[in-house]
């Protein structure tokens, strides 16, 4: 964790003239009156550079995102070096992009939310020092934003859904379920003890090639039964672990015991395998499950300019002074709770896994 003075140092040393330049390049638009409050989310946590424009009411103004997935996919993985370059080579395009399409200038915001942990370090400094150079410019409220708390709310922009409710955030670097009682009010009940879905398989097969001797370019003789087994594999635990917590929510009075609401977000939660896994635990517990579209569950801007929306309306966490602002490449989702979720020793009735 770095403080904004040595983020400053790191990152880039920019001199108001060079800093005017940047700001130059924005499409400014003549004020109109705006009845919503509007925020400006700043997405760059590990390898997307995102941004979007939400108004209070849900409604998404406009949106921009930079993948760098081919990028790294010809390294075998996210080296940090480069995406942080390639973060500073397009982030002003695409918070330009996304504030010309919502045909707004920086002056009409009422906030700008940018992502601040939990992520890659380089990834993080790169968004943050670019944001803050928005907010000293335009005198804006600066909203600091934790990734998966925004992927926990993104449910409730496409659907009504009250707290409490379960969610479970499943990705290629986080696994975590979590009981979610207000904004920033979470129940950690718990989360991967070594690696997530989408890097245990990553590892499964680099074993793999290494046993069959295989060479770049090449397919492992056993792909499609290794893929199966291990999709299926991680459906069935990730449904028992599940299963497990909305027992325990219910025993607490921490959930509806009729129509409580499991909400499933992340990467990995676009799997129909896995969704369909879950359906059959949620039908056994009377429980809904929701999830937002694909689009969403992925890393973007909207997800974070939402969260803003939500700490907006709520009074949470709204900075009007910057000073000392970090971010934090590990941090905790609320509070952990797991060890008396374990100590519970909540017996978990089988269930006929039929996908």
């Amino acid at each position: 964790m770095l403080i904004l003075t040595k983020t400053a140092e790191v990152f880039s040393k920019p001199s108001k003239r060079k800093l005017y330049e940047v700001l130059r390049h924005f499409n400014f638009h003549p004020r109109k009156l705006f009845l919503h409050k509007l925020v400006l989310g700043i997405e760059t946590s590990c390898d997307d550079t995102a941004a979007a424009v939400v108004d209070e009411t849900g409604n998404v103004l406009g949106e921009a995102i930079h993948s760098q997935t081919e990028v790294h996919l010809k390294t075998g993985g996210i080296i940090p070096p480069v995406a942080q370059q390639l973060h500073r080579e397009n982030i002003q395009r695409i918070v330009q992009e996304a504030l010309s399409a919502s045909n707004i200038s920086p002056s009409d915001l009422s906030a700008i939310a940018t992502t601040v942990k939990p992520g890659l370090a380089l990834s993080l400094g790169v968004g943050l020092s670019f944001s803050l150079k928005l907010v000293d410019q335009f005198r804006k409220p600066f909203i600091p934003i934790h990734h998966m708390e925004a992927h926990a709310l993104t449910i409730r922009l496409t659907n009504k859904v009250e707290f409490p409710f379960l969610v479970l955030l499943i990705s290629g670097g986080h696994c975590l379920l979590a009981l979610v009682r207000g904004v920033s009010d979470f129940l950690l009940l718990g989360k991967s003890l070594d690696i997530a879905p989408g890097d245990m398989l990553d590892k499964t097969i680099m074993q793999k090639e290494k046993e069959e001797g295989i060479e770049k370019g090449q397919i492992l003789s056993s792909a499609a039964d290794m893929a199966a087994a291990v999709q299926h594999t991680i459906a069935c635990h990730i449904a028992k672990r599940t299963h497990r917590a909305i027992l325990f929510c219910k025993q607490r009075d921490l959930l509806c015991q009729s129509n409580a609401v499991l909400v499933v977000s992340g990467g990995v939660a676009s799997n129909l395998y896995i969704r369909k896994a879950l359906e059959i635990v949620t039908d056994a517990t009377q429980c809904t499950l929701l999830c937002p579209p694909p689009r969403l569950c992925t890393d973007n801007g909207i997800m974070i300019a939402w969260n803003g929306v939500e700490r907006l309306r709520a009074g949470l966490g709204i900075l009007h002074n910057t000073e000392g602002i970090r971010y934090e490449p590990k941090c905790p989702l609320g509070v952990d709770i797991s060890k008396e979720v374990g100590e519970a020793a909540i017996k978990v009735p089988r269930l006929k896994m039929k996908i």
